[in-house]
């Protein structure tokens, strides 16, 4: 798995880098928050770690570009301002944890390992989003499955990116409505059942593996299962 790891302080970002290699994974490193911005847009990583404090954008900038150009990759903050409004700024950031300085090493490493297993194996990048044979283009606003083109409406369109952004996740009618529609949800609606039947019916119904699956009382969630 490779990581790319940002810090502008060379004893940090050396101490990092040497445990992460030990740990059998692939590091790159970034100094300043413009460069990893690049490098994360360019590569696939299974997660960033990176400072607040930095030169170009700080980590909270960062964080907050590569969530609006649709990067999903975990992202562990990993900084000295511990206060609660800086955890809160960088959660609303798009950040997934958050670490404070001074830490131990085996402390870094638990939260690596459990952000990159429960990382997404949906494949992304600033343009689509691929998941078991499912490709979005979210430039060009297609949907293909086993190279099959599928059309779908605007809503249908978000609906299905939403879910696969957040694969694996049971996501909540409240969740989904919020997301995809903007609502002060209504309970008595029915509108999120219908356009994901909607979407069932355009996915699934022809292929042997089906993806959108109803945990009941809980919601819905995106995963192949056969």
């Amino acid at each position: 798995m490779k990581i790319l790891v940002v810090e502008d302080e060379p004893k940090t970002l050396n101490a990092i880098r040497q445990g992460l290699e030990e740990s059998q994974f692939e590091v790159d490193i970034a100094y300043d928050g413009l460069i990893a911005q690049r490098l994360a847009l360019k590569n696939n990583y299974a997660l960033i770690i990176t400072d607040v404090i930095l030169p170009g954008i700080n980590g909270f900038e960062l964080i907050k570009e590569l969530r609006n150009k649709g990067l999903t990759t975990p992202i562990l903050l990993l900084t000295a301002l511990g206060e609660t409004e800086d955890k809160v700024t960088g959660f609303d950031a798009g950040a997934d944890q958050y670490l404070t300085k001074p830490f131990q090493f085996a402390e870094l490493l638990a939260r690596v390992r459990s952000l990159t297993k429960r990382s997404t194996q949906v494949t992304m990048t600033a343009q689509t989003l691929s998941y078991a044979g499912l490709e979005m283009n979210l430039d060009a606003k297609t949907v293909t499955r086993d190279g099959q083109h599928i059309d779908l409406t605007a809503r249908e369109f978000a609906l299905l990116e939403y879910l696969m952004r957040n694969q694996g996740r049971v996501l909540s009618k409240i969740d989904i409505a919020e997301q995809v529609w903007d609502l002060n949800f209504d309970t008595g609606t029915n509108v999120v059942e219908v356009y994901i039947n909607y979407l069932r019916k355009k996915l699934d119904r022809d292929f042997p593996t089906k993806l959108i699956h109803t945990q009941f009382g809980m919601g819905y969630v995106l995963k192949a299962d056969e």
